[in-house]
């Protein structure tokens, strides 16, 4: 989710705002709004947001202080604005986007499409730089695998997910602690980077790491027991790879 404040100084300018979000963007959810700069400051401070709509006329002030008055900047900017002239110079400060009001629907769709990219490439970013490092420490230290979740970055060693499970775009990652991480990526990217000679893609919606698989079972065609109870279906076309792959590791 793309945690975020907006910030303007008419009540039912956010209620809209707020409204076209939750129609067309379910992926931002709306943690505050602001009427002014110094509330807007104290939510930001006090919550963290990933990305601050920010009307730039606040009666007497401007979203451009506000700005100024934030310790520390760690989230990106679509400035709203009623005049065009406003907006040319908030592109000019490396605003991320800017939306003349009224809001069209198609612009704030594409400003928050533009936000979501931003976003993915800061924690791709973030996992590499994290893996480089390992790499020049410690060989060993790689073999961990970076999970962005809503409030920390978790640094799981590769040998300890059991599974993972795809639900809708998210990935659930069951750990050998007994604990489930919840991250906002789809099961494909993590199919992509995690090793292939150790986790195996048994079907659409999962990835099972073999070093946990117990046994096959020959119930609905096919069902991997893994070493904590649970049973993973394995599809049909990839059953017999499945199985191949699992009988050369046993010898």
């Amino acid at each position: 989710m793309i945690r975020t404040i907006l910030v303007d100084d008419e009540v039912s300018n956010i209620e809209n705002l707020h409204l076209l979000l939750s129609r067309h963007c379910p992926q931002v959810q709306v943690i505050g709004t602001a009427l002014n700069n110094a509330a807007a400051v104290q939510l930001i401070e006090q919550y963290q947001p990933n990305l601050v709509f920010l009307d730039i006329q606040l009666n007497g002030e401007t979203g451009l202080q506000l700005l100024s008055m934030v310790n520390s900047r760690s989230f990106e900017v679509i400035f709203v604005t009623a005049y065009d002239q406003y907006g040319i110079q908030a592109v000019k400060l490396a605003a991320l986007d800017y939306l003349l009001k009224p809001v069209d629907i198609d612009e704030l769709v594409a400003a928050v499409a533009k936000a979501e990219l931003k976003f993915k490439e800061r924690k791709n970013n973030l996992q590499l730089d994290f893996l480089i490092e390992c790499l020049r420490k410690d060989q060993k230290c790689a073999a961990k695998i970076a999970l962005q979740q809503q409030s920390e970055t978790r640094y799981v060693p590769l040998t300890d997910i059991i599974r993972c499970q795809a639900d809708n775009t998210y990935t659930f990652f069951y750990l050998e602690t007994g604990e489930r991480l919840l991250v906002s990526k789809g099961l494909k990217e993590y199919a992509d980077i995690l090793p292939g000679d150790s986790f195996l893609r048994t079907h659409q919606s999962h990835l099972v790491n073999k070093h946990f698989v117990k046994s096959w079972l020959k119930e609905d065609g096919g069902v991997l027991l893994l070493t904590n109870g649970d049973k993973i279906p394995v599809s049909r076309p990839n059953r017999e790879k499945i199985k191949s792959t699992l009988d050369n590791h046993s010898r």
